[in-house]
């Protein structure tokens, strides 16, 4: 999370296995599945650039990797409105996250912020 909020992008693309996947529920710009650690960043990018201010709730420590619970909220000039809660589960194999799948508690908000 400190490379995130630092927007330090070298250090998050150094987090990444090359091939790593990033998966995320809807029809929104930042929908689908990102592969490779040059897509996930571009998501990061474009998730920052909207302006998304994120919470860290808990870090939940699993056999196989962590999962982050967010929350996220962000008012868009023209009025549209994000604010809900996330789960982030990172999949991590030596001392690279490899899989990543995001859960939103409201696809149909994020996808009306993030309209394509």
């Amino acid at each position: 999370m400190r490379a995130y909020g630092a927007h330090d992008f070298e250090a998050i693309r150094n987090l990444m296995h090359p091939n790593v996947q990033w998966t995320l529920p809807g029809n929104g710009i930042i929908s689908g599945t990102a592969v490779g650690a040059d897509a996930v960043v571009k998501r990061v990018k474009t998730i920052i650039g909207s302006g998304i201010r994120t919470t860290l709730h808990y870090v939940l420590i699993g056999q196989n990797g962590l999962t982050l619970s967010l929350h996220n909220n962000a008012t868009a000039e023209d009025g549209r409105v994000l604010d809900e809660e996330l789960a982030t589960v990172l999949t991590v194999e030596g001392e690279r996250i490899v899989k990543i799948d995001t859960y939103l508690s409201d696809v149909p908000m994020m996808e009306r912020y993030f309209t394509k």
